[in-house]
């Protein structure tokens, strides 16, 4: 397993193959991620802690607990932590190819985009 963190909170990989990609990812309370999207992946989010507003294609979607939601390739994504504690989620990625550099970034509170 690799961690990274950053400024957000961090991600760490659980399993990167041929065919898919898992991570966990944490999003400290009153962060979010970037809005992006990918040429070359899905992804499947599942909550596993806290309460998360996940927008995708500009609607806003309130997830917690147990719940996750499907992100296909060019749909514009983010997910931000509403809440007071950590968001944690598990991110599937299928696809053709997972690198980093598969991200085109629309906003981004940290300037990447």
């Amino acid at each position: 397993m690799y961690t990274e963190e950053r400024p957000w909170g961090s991600f760490t990989i659980l399993e990167d193959t041929k065919t898919y990609k898992a991570k966990r990812i944490i999003v400290k309370p009153k962060q979010r991620l970037s809005y992006q999207s990918h040429e070359k992946r899905d992804e499947l989010w599942i909550i596993v802690a806290g309460q998360a507003k996940v927008t995708l294609d500009g609607v806003d979607i309130i997830l917690s607990y147990g719940e996750n939601i499907v992100i296909l390739k060019q749909q514009k994504h983010r997910i931000e932590n509403v809440g007071d504690n950590d968001v944690i989620f598990i991110e599937v990625q299928t696809g053709t190819y997972f690198g980093e550099d598969d991200i085109v970034r629309y906003d981004d509170d940290y300037k990447r985009a």
